[in-house]
C-alpha cells in the first residue's frame, strides 16, 4: 500500500508540481492550499508524511506543525523561503524533522520523504537490539517509545532515530558524515545543519536527564553521562 502524503502550500504551481513528483515515484499526494484545510483533511484521513510551507494564508506553517505534534509523530518537512538561523531553528524546534529551502529540486525533496520513510522502517526492523538503554534514557526501537527515568520522552521520528543511533554507538564519537547517512539516510552531505538544528532540540529534551549529548569539534558528537549534581 503507499504512503500517503499531505503537501500544503499557498502557491498552486509550486504544491502541483510537489504533489506531481511524489505521485511519479509511488506515492498517493493530495495537495491544499492552507493549512488549515491540511489539518481538516489529517483529522478525517491522518498522513503518512506531511510537506508543509511556512507562509500561508489562515494558520502558517509552524503552527501547523505544532499542532500536529501535539496529536501525532507524523514525518514533518517544512519548505521555505526563509534561509535564516533562527528561521531554521524555529521549524525544527516546533517539531519538524527536515527543512528545506527554496528554491530547490523536487527530486531532492523526494529523496528526503524516501529517507525518512526508509529510516523509520530500519528503526523497526531492529529485532537484535530492539531496546537501547544509556544512563536513565532507554528506548524501543519496535514500538518507537523513549523514556528518560520512566517518564515518557515526546520524540518526533528524527529525534527518536538519532537518539536510538547515539545510544546504540555511545562508546564512541560518531561524524556528522554518518549521522546523514545513517540517521538522515543521505549518501552525501546534502545539508550538514540538519542534524545540528536536530541536535540543539534533543539537547533541550534531554536537559533534566543524566545523559549529555557533546559535541566533538570539527568532527560530531557523543553521549555522556552526568551526576545527579550537574544534570
Amino acid at each position: 500500500m503507499s504512503k500517503l502524503i499531505y503537501v500544503a502550500d499557498d502557491d498552486k504551481n509550486i504544491r502541483d508540481l510537489i504533489a506531481g513528483f511524489l505521485r511519479n515515484d509511488g506515492f498517493e499526494a493530495e495537495a491544499f492550499d492552507s493549512g488549515d484545510a491540511l489539518l481538516r483533511a489529517f483529522s478525517v484521513r491522518p498522513a503518512d508524511l506531511i510537506v508543509l510551507d511556512i507562509m500561508m494564508p489562515g494558520m502558517d506553517g509552524l503552527s501547523v506543525c505544532t499542532q500536529l505534534r501535539a496529536e501525532s509523530s507524523v514525518p514533518i518537512i517544512i519548505v521555505s523561503a526563509r534561509d535564516s538561523e533562527i528561521d531554521r531553528i524555529t521549524g525544527i524546534t516546533v517539531g519538524s524533522d527536515d527543512y528545506l529551502v527554496k528554491p530547490f529540486s523536487p527530486m531532492e525533496l523526494v529523496v528526503r520523504v524516501k529517507a525518512l520513510f526508509r529510516r523509520m522502517e530500519i528503526d523497526k526492523a531492529g529485532t537484535m537490539d530492539a531496546v537501547l538503554k544509556y544512563g536513565g534514557i532507554s528506548v524501543n526501537r519496535s514500538d518507537r517509545t523513549a523514556y528518560a527515568h520512566g517518564a515518557r520522552l515526546e520524540l518526533t521520528p528524527t529525534e527518536f532515530s538519532l537518539l536510538a543511533y547515539l545510544i546504540k554507538n555511545s562508546s564512541r564519537a560518531i561524524p556528522r558524515e554518518e549521522l546523514l547517512k545513517n540517521v538522515w539516510g543521505f549518501e552525501t552531505g546534502i545539508d550538514t545543519r540538519a542534524t545540528d538544528d536536530v541536535i540543539k532540540r534533543l539537547r533541550k529534551k534531554l536537559r533534566d536527564t543524566d545523559v549529555r549529548i557533546t559535541s566533538v569539534w570539527g568532527y560530531g558528537f557523543r553521549l555522556e553521562l552526568v551526576s545527579e549534581g550537574t544534570a
